[in-house]
């Protein structure tokens, strides 16, 4: 029994033993307490609006956990077979052994169904979350020196998680997939001269090939997931390295980050956090049916009919198809020039390009070489929340017209009226949200000043000795004060001649471009005006 009871008790330290020399055998062959300790000693904000990086982050990671899952039993294989499975509607048709696995998925797979809803979900909320960490970091200017590389790469995350999705929503080869693909093969044929061979190489054959779901399944599991997991390494990486932004503050500064270091708050605050995330969208995958592939039927161009839809994030582009006028395709040298896909496709990556260069254009026109950590309020920035506002409605309306269609059947319209409207729509929406942005920008920066001079309003009126009455304001606290006053006053670049003595259309441009980016601007609360308003 002595012996039995000494064993038990001189376990663990043998255990703890083995610990510490496996530690020490990985860090002196790898140094990587040095790495943990620089991480551990990272300083994240404590603000809401940074969690939305987090959600992305871990959606990813339910991404991959479903996404193995489902790599066991999916078969990408177009063959045809007849469907024998359990879904009694489909029994003897002719399918694609991948929509047949789609379908066993589903129906004859022990938790299967669950984990494709979950994928599926998981991927939207990705995607979902990228967008609005991009707005929030747009909208604060958080972009700004030393982050400009960093939001490219971001917007490169964006972009490839859309790629993943729509590679991903193309595998199952069900109708509204196959819709999908036929447009896409259409835009590659508008191309002159090239197009066919690019279809061709991407089909294998004449649509809808035949190693066309084999090759998108290379590039979902494999291929677009390897550079996606690259692009965040390096995404994380400067961010460490950068820093993080932090919004005004007492004791916050450029050299100084005020939240919670990653270990161990942070850490315990992130692992409660991927939970909670993984727990929403396994309770979402649960309840809410996505993409029921059985409803539609295997791929056949016979049955399209209106409200085919692609999923939210790629609508823009379908919605861009749409609007064109019609009458823009001619022959030239042989070939016919199908403007009406080619339009749309160079405004796409026109505005695409513009988004992702969007800080090295603001720095150009501002001429600010400064580093910036703390972030903007967006009031503050009039001009560049008009832009957002006018991006953001550009995607809206680009959006809404992918369902033209179900628009003009639900609410008993035209689909011409719709059409219309939404070209309109296209031209005068973000004109009319960049007016509208900036101007209540103004007019929340004139309000600051006021509150900042004078207080709130307290509503309660006082009668002093002579008579006058007077309402009384309440003064706000350091914190709030703080917030109000702590933003910069830029003014427009002057035009100054180079080296040579010369005005160049260069120069005339960007200060242009200057004036126009700061007109109209409100000056921040000088010192001497807040002592003149808190001696009165």
């Amino acid at each position: 029994m002595s012996q039995t009871v000494q064993d038990k008790t001189a376990a663990p330290g043998r255990g703890m033993k083995f610990t510490g020399w496996a530690a020490n055998y990985v860090d002196e062959r790898t140094s990587a307490s040095v790495a943990v300790k620089a991480l551990g000693r990272k300083i994240f904000p404590d603000h809401w609006s940074f969690m939305l990086g987090e959600v992305a982050l871990y959606s990813f990671i339910v991404i991959l956990i479903s996404g193995t899952f489902l790599t066991f039993f999916f078969d990408p294989s177009m063959t045809m077979v007849e469907y024998d499975g359990s879904y009694l509607p489909l029994k003897g048709i002719e399918m694609s052994v991948a929509y047949h696995t789609s379908l066993d998925l589903s129906f004859d797979i022990r938790g299967g169904l669950l984990m494709r809803q979950v994928h599926h979900w998981a991927a939207l909320l990705f995607i979902a979350s990228i967008g609005l960490h991009m707005l929030r970091v747009f909208f604060t200017g958080a972009f700004r020196k030393p982050r400009e590389l960093n939001w490219v790469v971001g917007f490169l995350l964006f972009v490839l998680a859309m790629a993943e999705g729509f590679t991903g929503y193309s595998l199952p080869d069900d109708l509204l997939s196959g819709n999908g693909l036929r447009i896409i093969d259409g835009m590659i044929k508008a191309f002159p001269v090239v197009g066919v061979w690019m279809s061709y190489l991407f089909f294998g054959d004449e649509f809808p090939g035949t190693v066309v779901i084999p090759r998108l399944y290379v590039l979902h599991i494999m291929l677009l997931p390897a550079i996606l997991i690259a692009t965040l390494a390096i995404h994380m990486v400067l961010l460490v390295v950068n820093k993080h932004t932090q919004f005004a503050g007492p004791g916050r500064t450029n050299d100084n980050v005020v939240g919670s270091p990653v270990m161990p708050v942070f850490a315990a605050k992130a692992g409660g956090f991927f939970f909670l995330v993984f727990g929403v969208l396994m309770l979402i995958g649960s309840l809410f049916t996505i993409n029921p592939i059985w409803n539609y039927g295997p791929y056949d161009p016979s049955p399209v009919s209106a409200g085919t839809q692609p999923d939210w994030y790629i609508g823009f582009a379908d919605g861009a198809l749409r609007l064109v006028p019609p009458g823009w395709e001619f022959v030239l040298f042989g070939y016919t020039w199908s403007w009406n896909i080619l339009a749309p496709t160079v405004l796409l990556i026109v505005f695409i390009g513009l988004v992702a260069l969007y800080p090295f254009i603001e720095a150009w026109i501002t001429g600010d070489k400064r580093e910036h950590h703390i972030a903007d309020r967006p009031r503050n920035a009039p001009t560049r929340t008009g832009i957002g506002a006018a991006g953001v409605v550009f995607y809206a309306v680009l959006w809404a017209a992918a369902s033209s269609d179900l628009i003009a059947t639900h609410f008993k319209l035209t689909i011409e009226g719709v059409i219309t409207t939404l070209q309109v729509l296209l031209i005068v929406g973000p004109i009319a949200a960049f007016l509208i942005a900036k101007r209540t920008c103004l007019a929340l920066q004139r309000k600051d000043r006021e509150i900042a001079l004078h207080g709130y309003e307290s509503g309660r009126i006082v009668r002093l000795p002579g008579g006058e009455y007077v309402e009384v304001h309440e003064q706000l606290d350091d914190y709030e004060r703080w917030r109000l006053l702590d933003f910069e006053e830029y003014k427009p670049l002057t035009v100054r001649p180079n080296d040579k003595g010369r005005i160049t259309a260069g120069t005339r441009l960007r200060a242009g471009l200057s004036r126009w980016f700061f007109e109209d601007r409100v000056m921040p609360v000088s010192r001497k005006e807040l002592e003149d308003a808190s001696h009165h």
